[in-house]
């Protein structure tokens, strides 16, 4: 198990496998906060814990963050899916290095194609210098 929380501890977050990859996103979001996300559903391989301030993206997306030292923690969809399942993601910058070091980084366009972009063969600790 992986655990994260924000600087003062007041949301946590814990991940049930270390993931396969994390997304790096350049979308008008994810580039200003700076974050790598890794993916799975509420409740099954992610559970999150403690108060959040929220600010709601478009239609589908709620970003939270802690109300008290203003760290990104995770998203999570507003709706639930098909299998009546909510995806969300948690920010893995918020756990220690040695946990996730190696975990190979995706890249994603979020701002112009929407698309995966080719691996580069980095990984979290390359974004960790």
């Amino acid at each position: 198990m992986i655990q994260g929380s924000c600087h003062c501890g007041g949301v946590r977050w814990t991940l049930q496998e270390r993931p396969a990859s994390v997304t790096a996103c350049n979308c008008t979001l994810c580039r200003r906060y700076g974050v790598l996300w890794a993916y799975d559903y509420e409740g099954e391989g992610i559970g999150v814990s403690g108060p959040t301030t929220v600010y709601v993206r478009g239609p589908d997306i709620e970003l939270h963050f802690c109300p008290t030292c203003g760290c990104v923690a995770y998203w999570r969809s507003q709706y639930l899916d098909d299998q009546q399942r909510r995806r969300i993601a948690v920010n893995v910058r918020l756990t220690e290095p040695h946990e996730v070091a190696s975990v190979p980084i995706r890249h994603f366009d979020g701002l112009d194609t929407f698309e995966a972009l080719p691996s580069d063969g980095r990984c979290v600790t390359d974004y960790w210098f």
